[in-house]
């Protein structure tokens, strides 16, 4: 695969790059009102409200979290707290990168542009970014496009606006439901899987897998 020369390599920010903590948050959060042998699935119902709360049109992402935390409370029968939802919200810029991330991006950044595509708020995003240790070409938000992914708009929108063709992009995540299978849906052809444990692969979707981000250095021939 070392032919593999993108005009751009794009991601996904939390959770590829970022370590995202919201699940590690809401088990701190909520460990006092949910039984410890039912918190993994406390987390899951979290976890798909959050993706079912971007399918909307477009809102802050600050609501986005907030509607997530009032929805799965009010599934599990605890009170919902504003305050505790606004907590994990404003802990977000304070994330770092996954430990593979500073040194392949490094390794990368020396041959091709990159660029991020991110569910993110505009005053958080960069916090996030300045830890990732490499430069960025683009960063796009869902605050900017007013879409977020899974919408293939938030693709179409990326892909406007790096004025290119789905063959132009190599696309890299560690979720196949927000990124990789919309991103299969656009025709974009060269994608990575980071497989991170957040969701299992799935081959059909057609893309590189790897363990972490160290691999992806090799893949293009570096």
């Amino acid at each position: 695969m070392s032919t593999l020369r993108p005009k751009y390599i794009t991601f996904d920010c939390y959770g590829t790059l970022t370590r995202f903590r919201m699940a590690d948050m809401a088990r701190a959060t909520f460990a006092d009102r949910i039984p410890a042998e039912r918190m993994e699935e406390f987390v899951l119902h979290f976890a798909a409200f959050r993706l079912d709360e971007v399918l909307d049109p477009w809102k802050p992402y600050e609501q986005v979290i907030k509607n997530s935390v009032e929805r799965v409370c009010k599934k599990w029968g605890i009170p919902y707290v504003e305050a505790e939802a606004q907590a994990i919200y404003d802990a977000v810029p304070s994330w770092g990168p996954h430990a593979d991330v500073p040194d392949a991006l490094a390794k990368v950044a020396k041959e091709f542009p990159l660029v991020i595509y991110s569910n993110a708020a505009n005053d958080q995003i960069m916090h996030n970014v300045a830890k990732l240790g490499a430069p960025f070409h683009k960063v796009f938000t869902a605050e900017t496009a007013k879409v977020y992914k899974p919408r293939l708009a938030a693709f179409q929108y990326l892909l406007d606006n790096l004025n290119c063709g789905p063959d132009d992009i190599l696309h890299v995540s560690s979720s196949l439901r927000y990124d990789l299978m919309p991103a299969h849906d656009m025709s974009i052809k060269n994608k990575v899987f980071v497989a991170r444990g957040h969701e299992p692969s799935t081959p059909h979707y057609g893309y590189h897998e790897m363990k972490d981000l160290s691999g992806l250095p090799a893949l293009l021939g570096l």
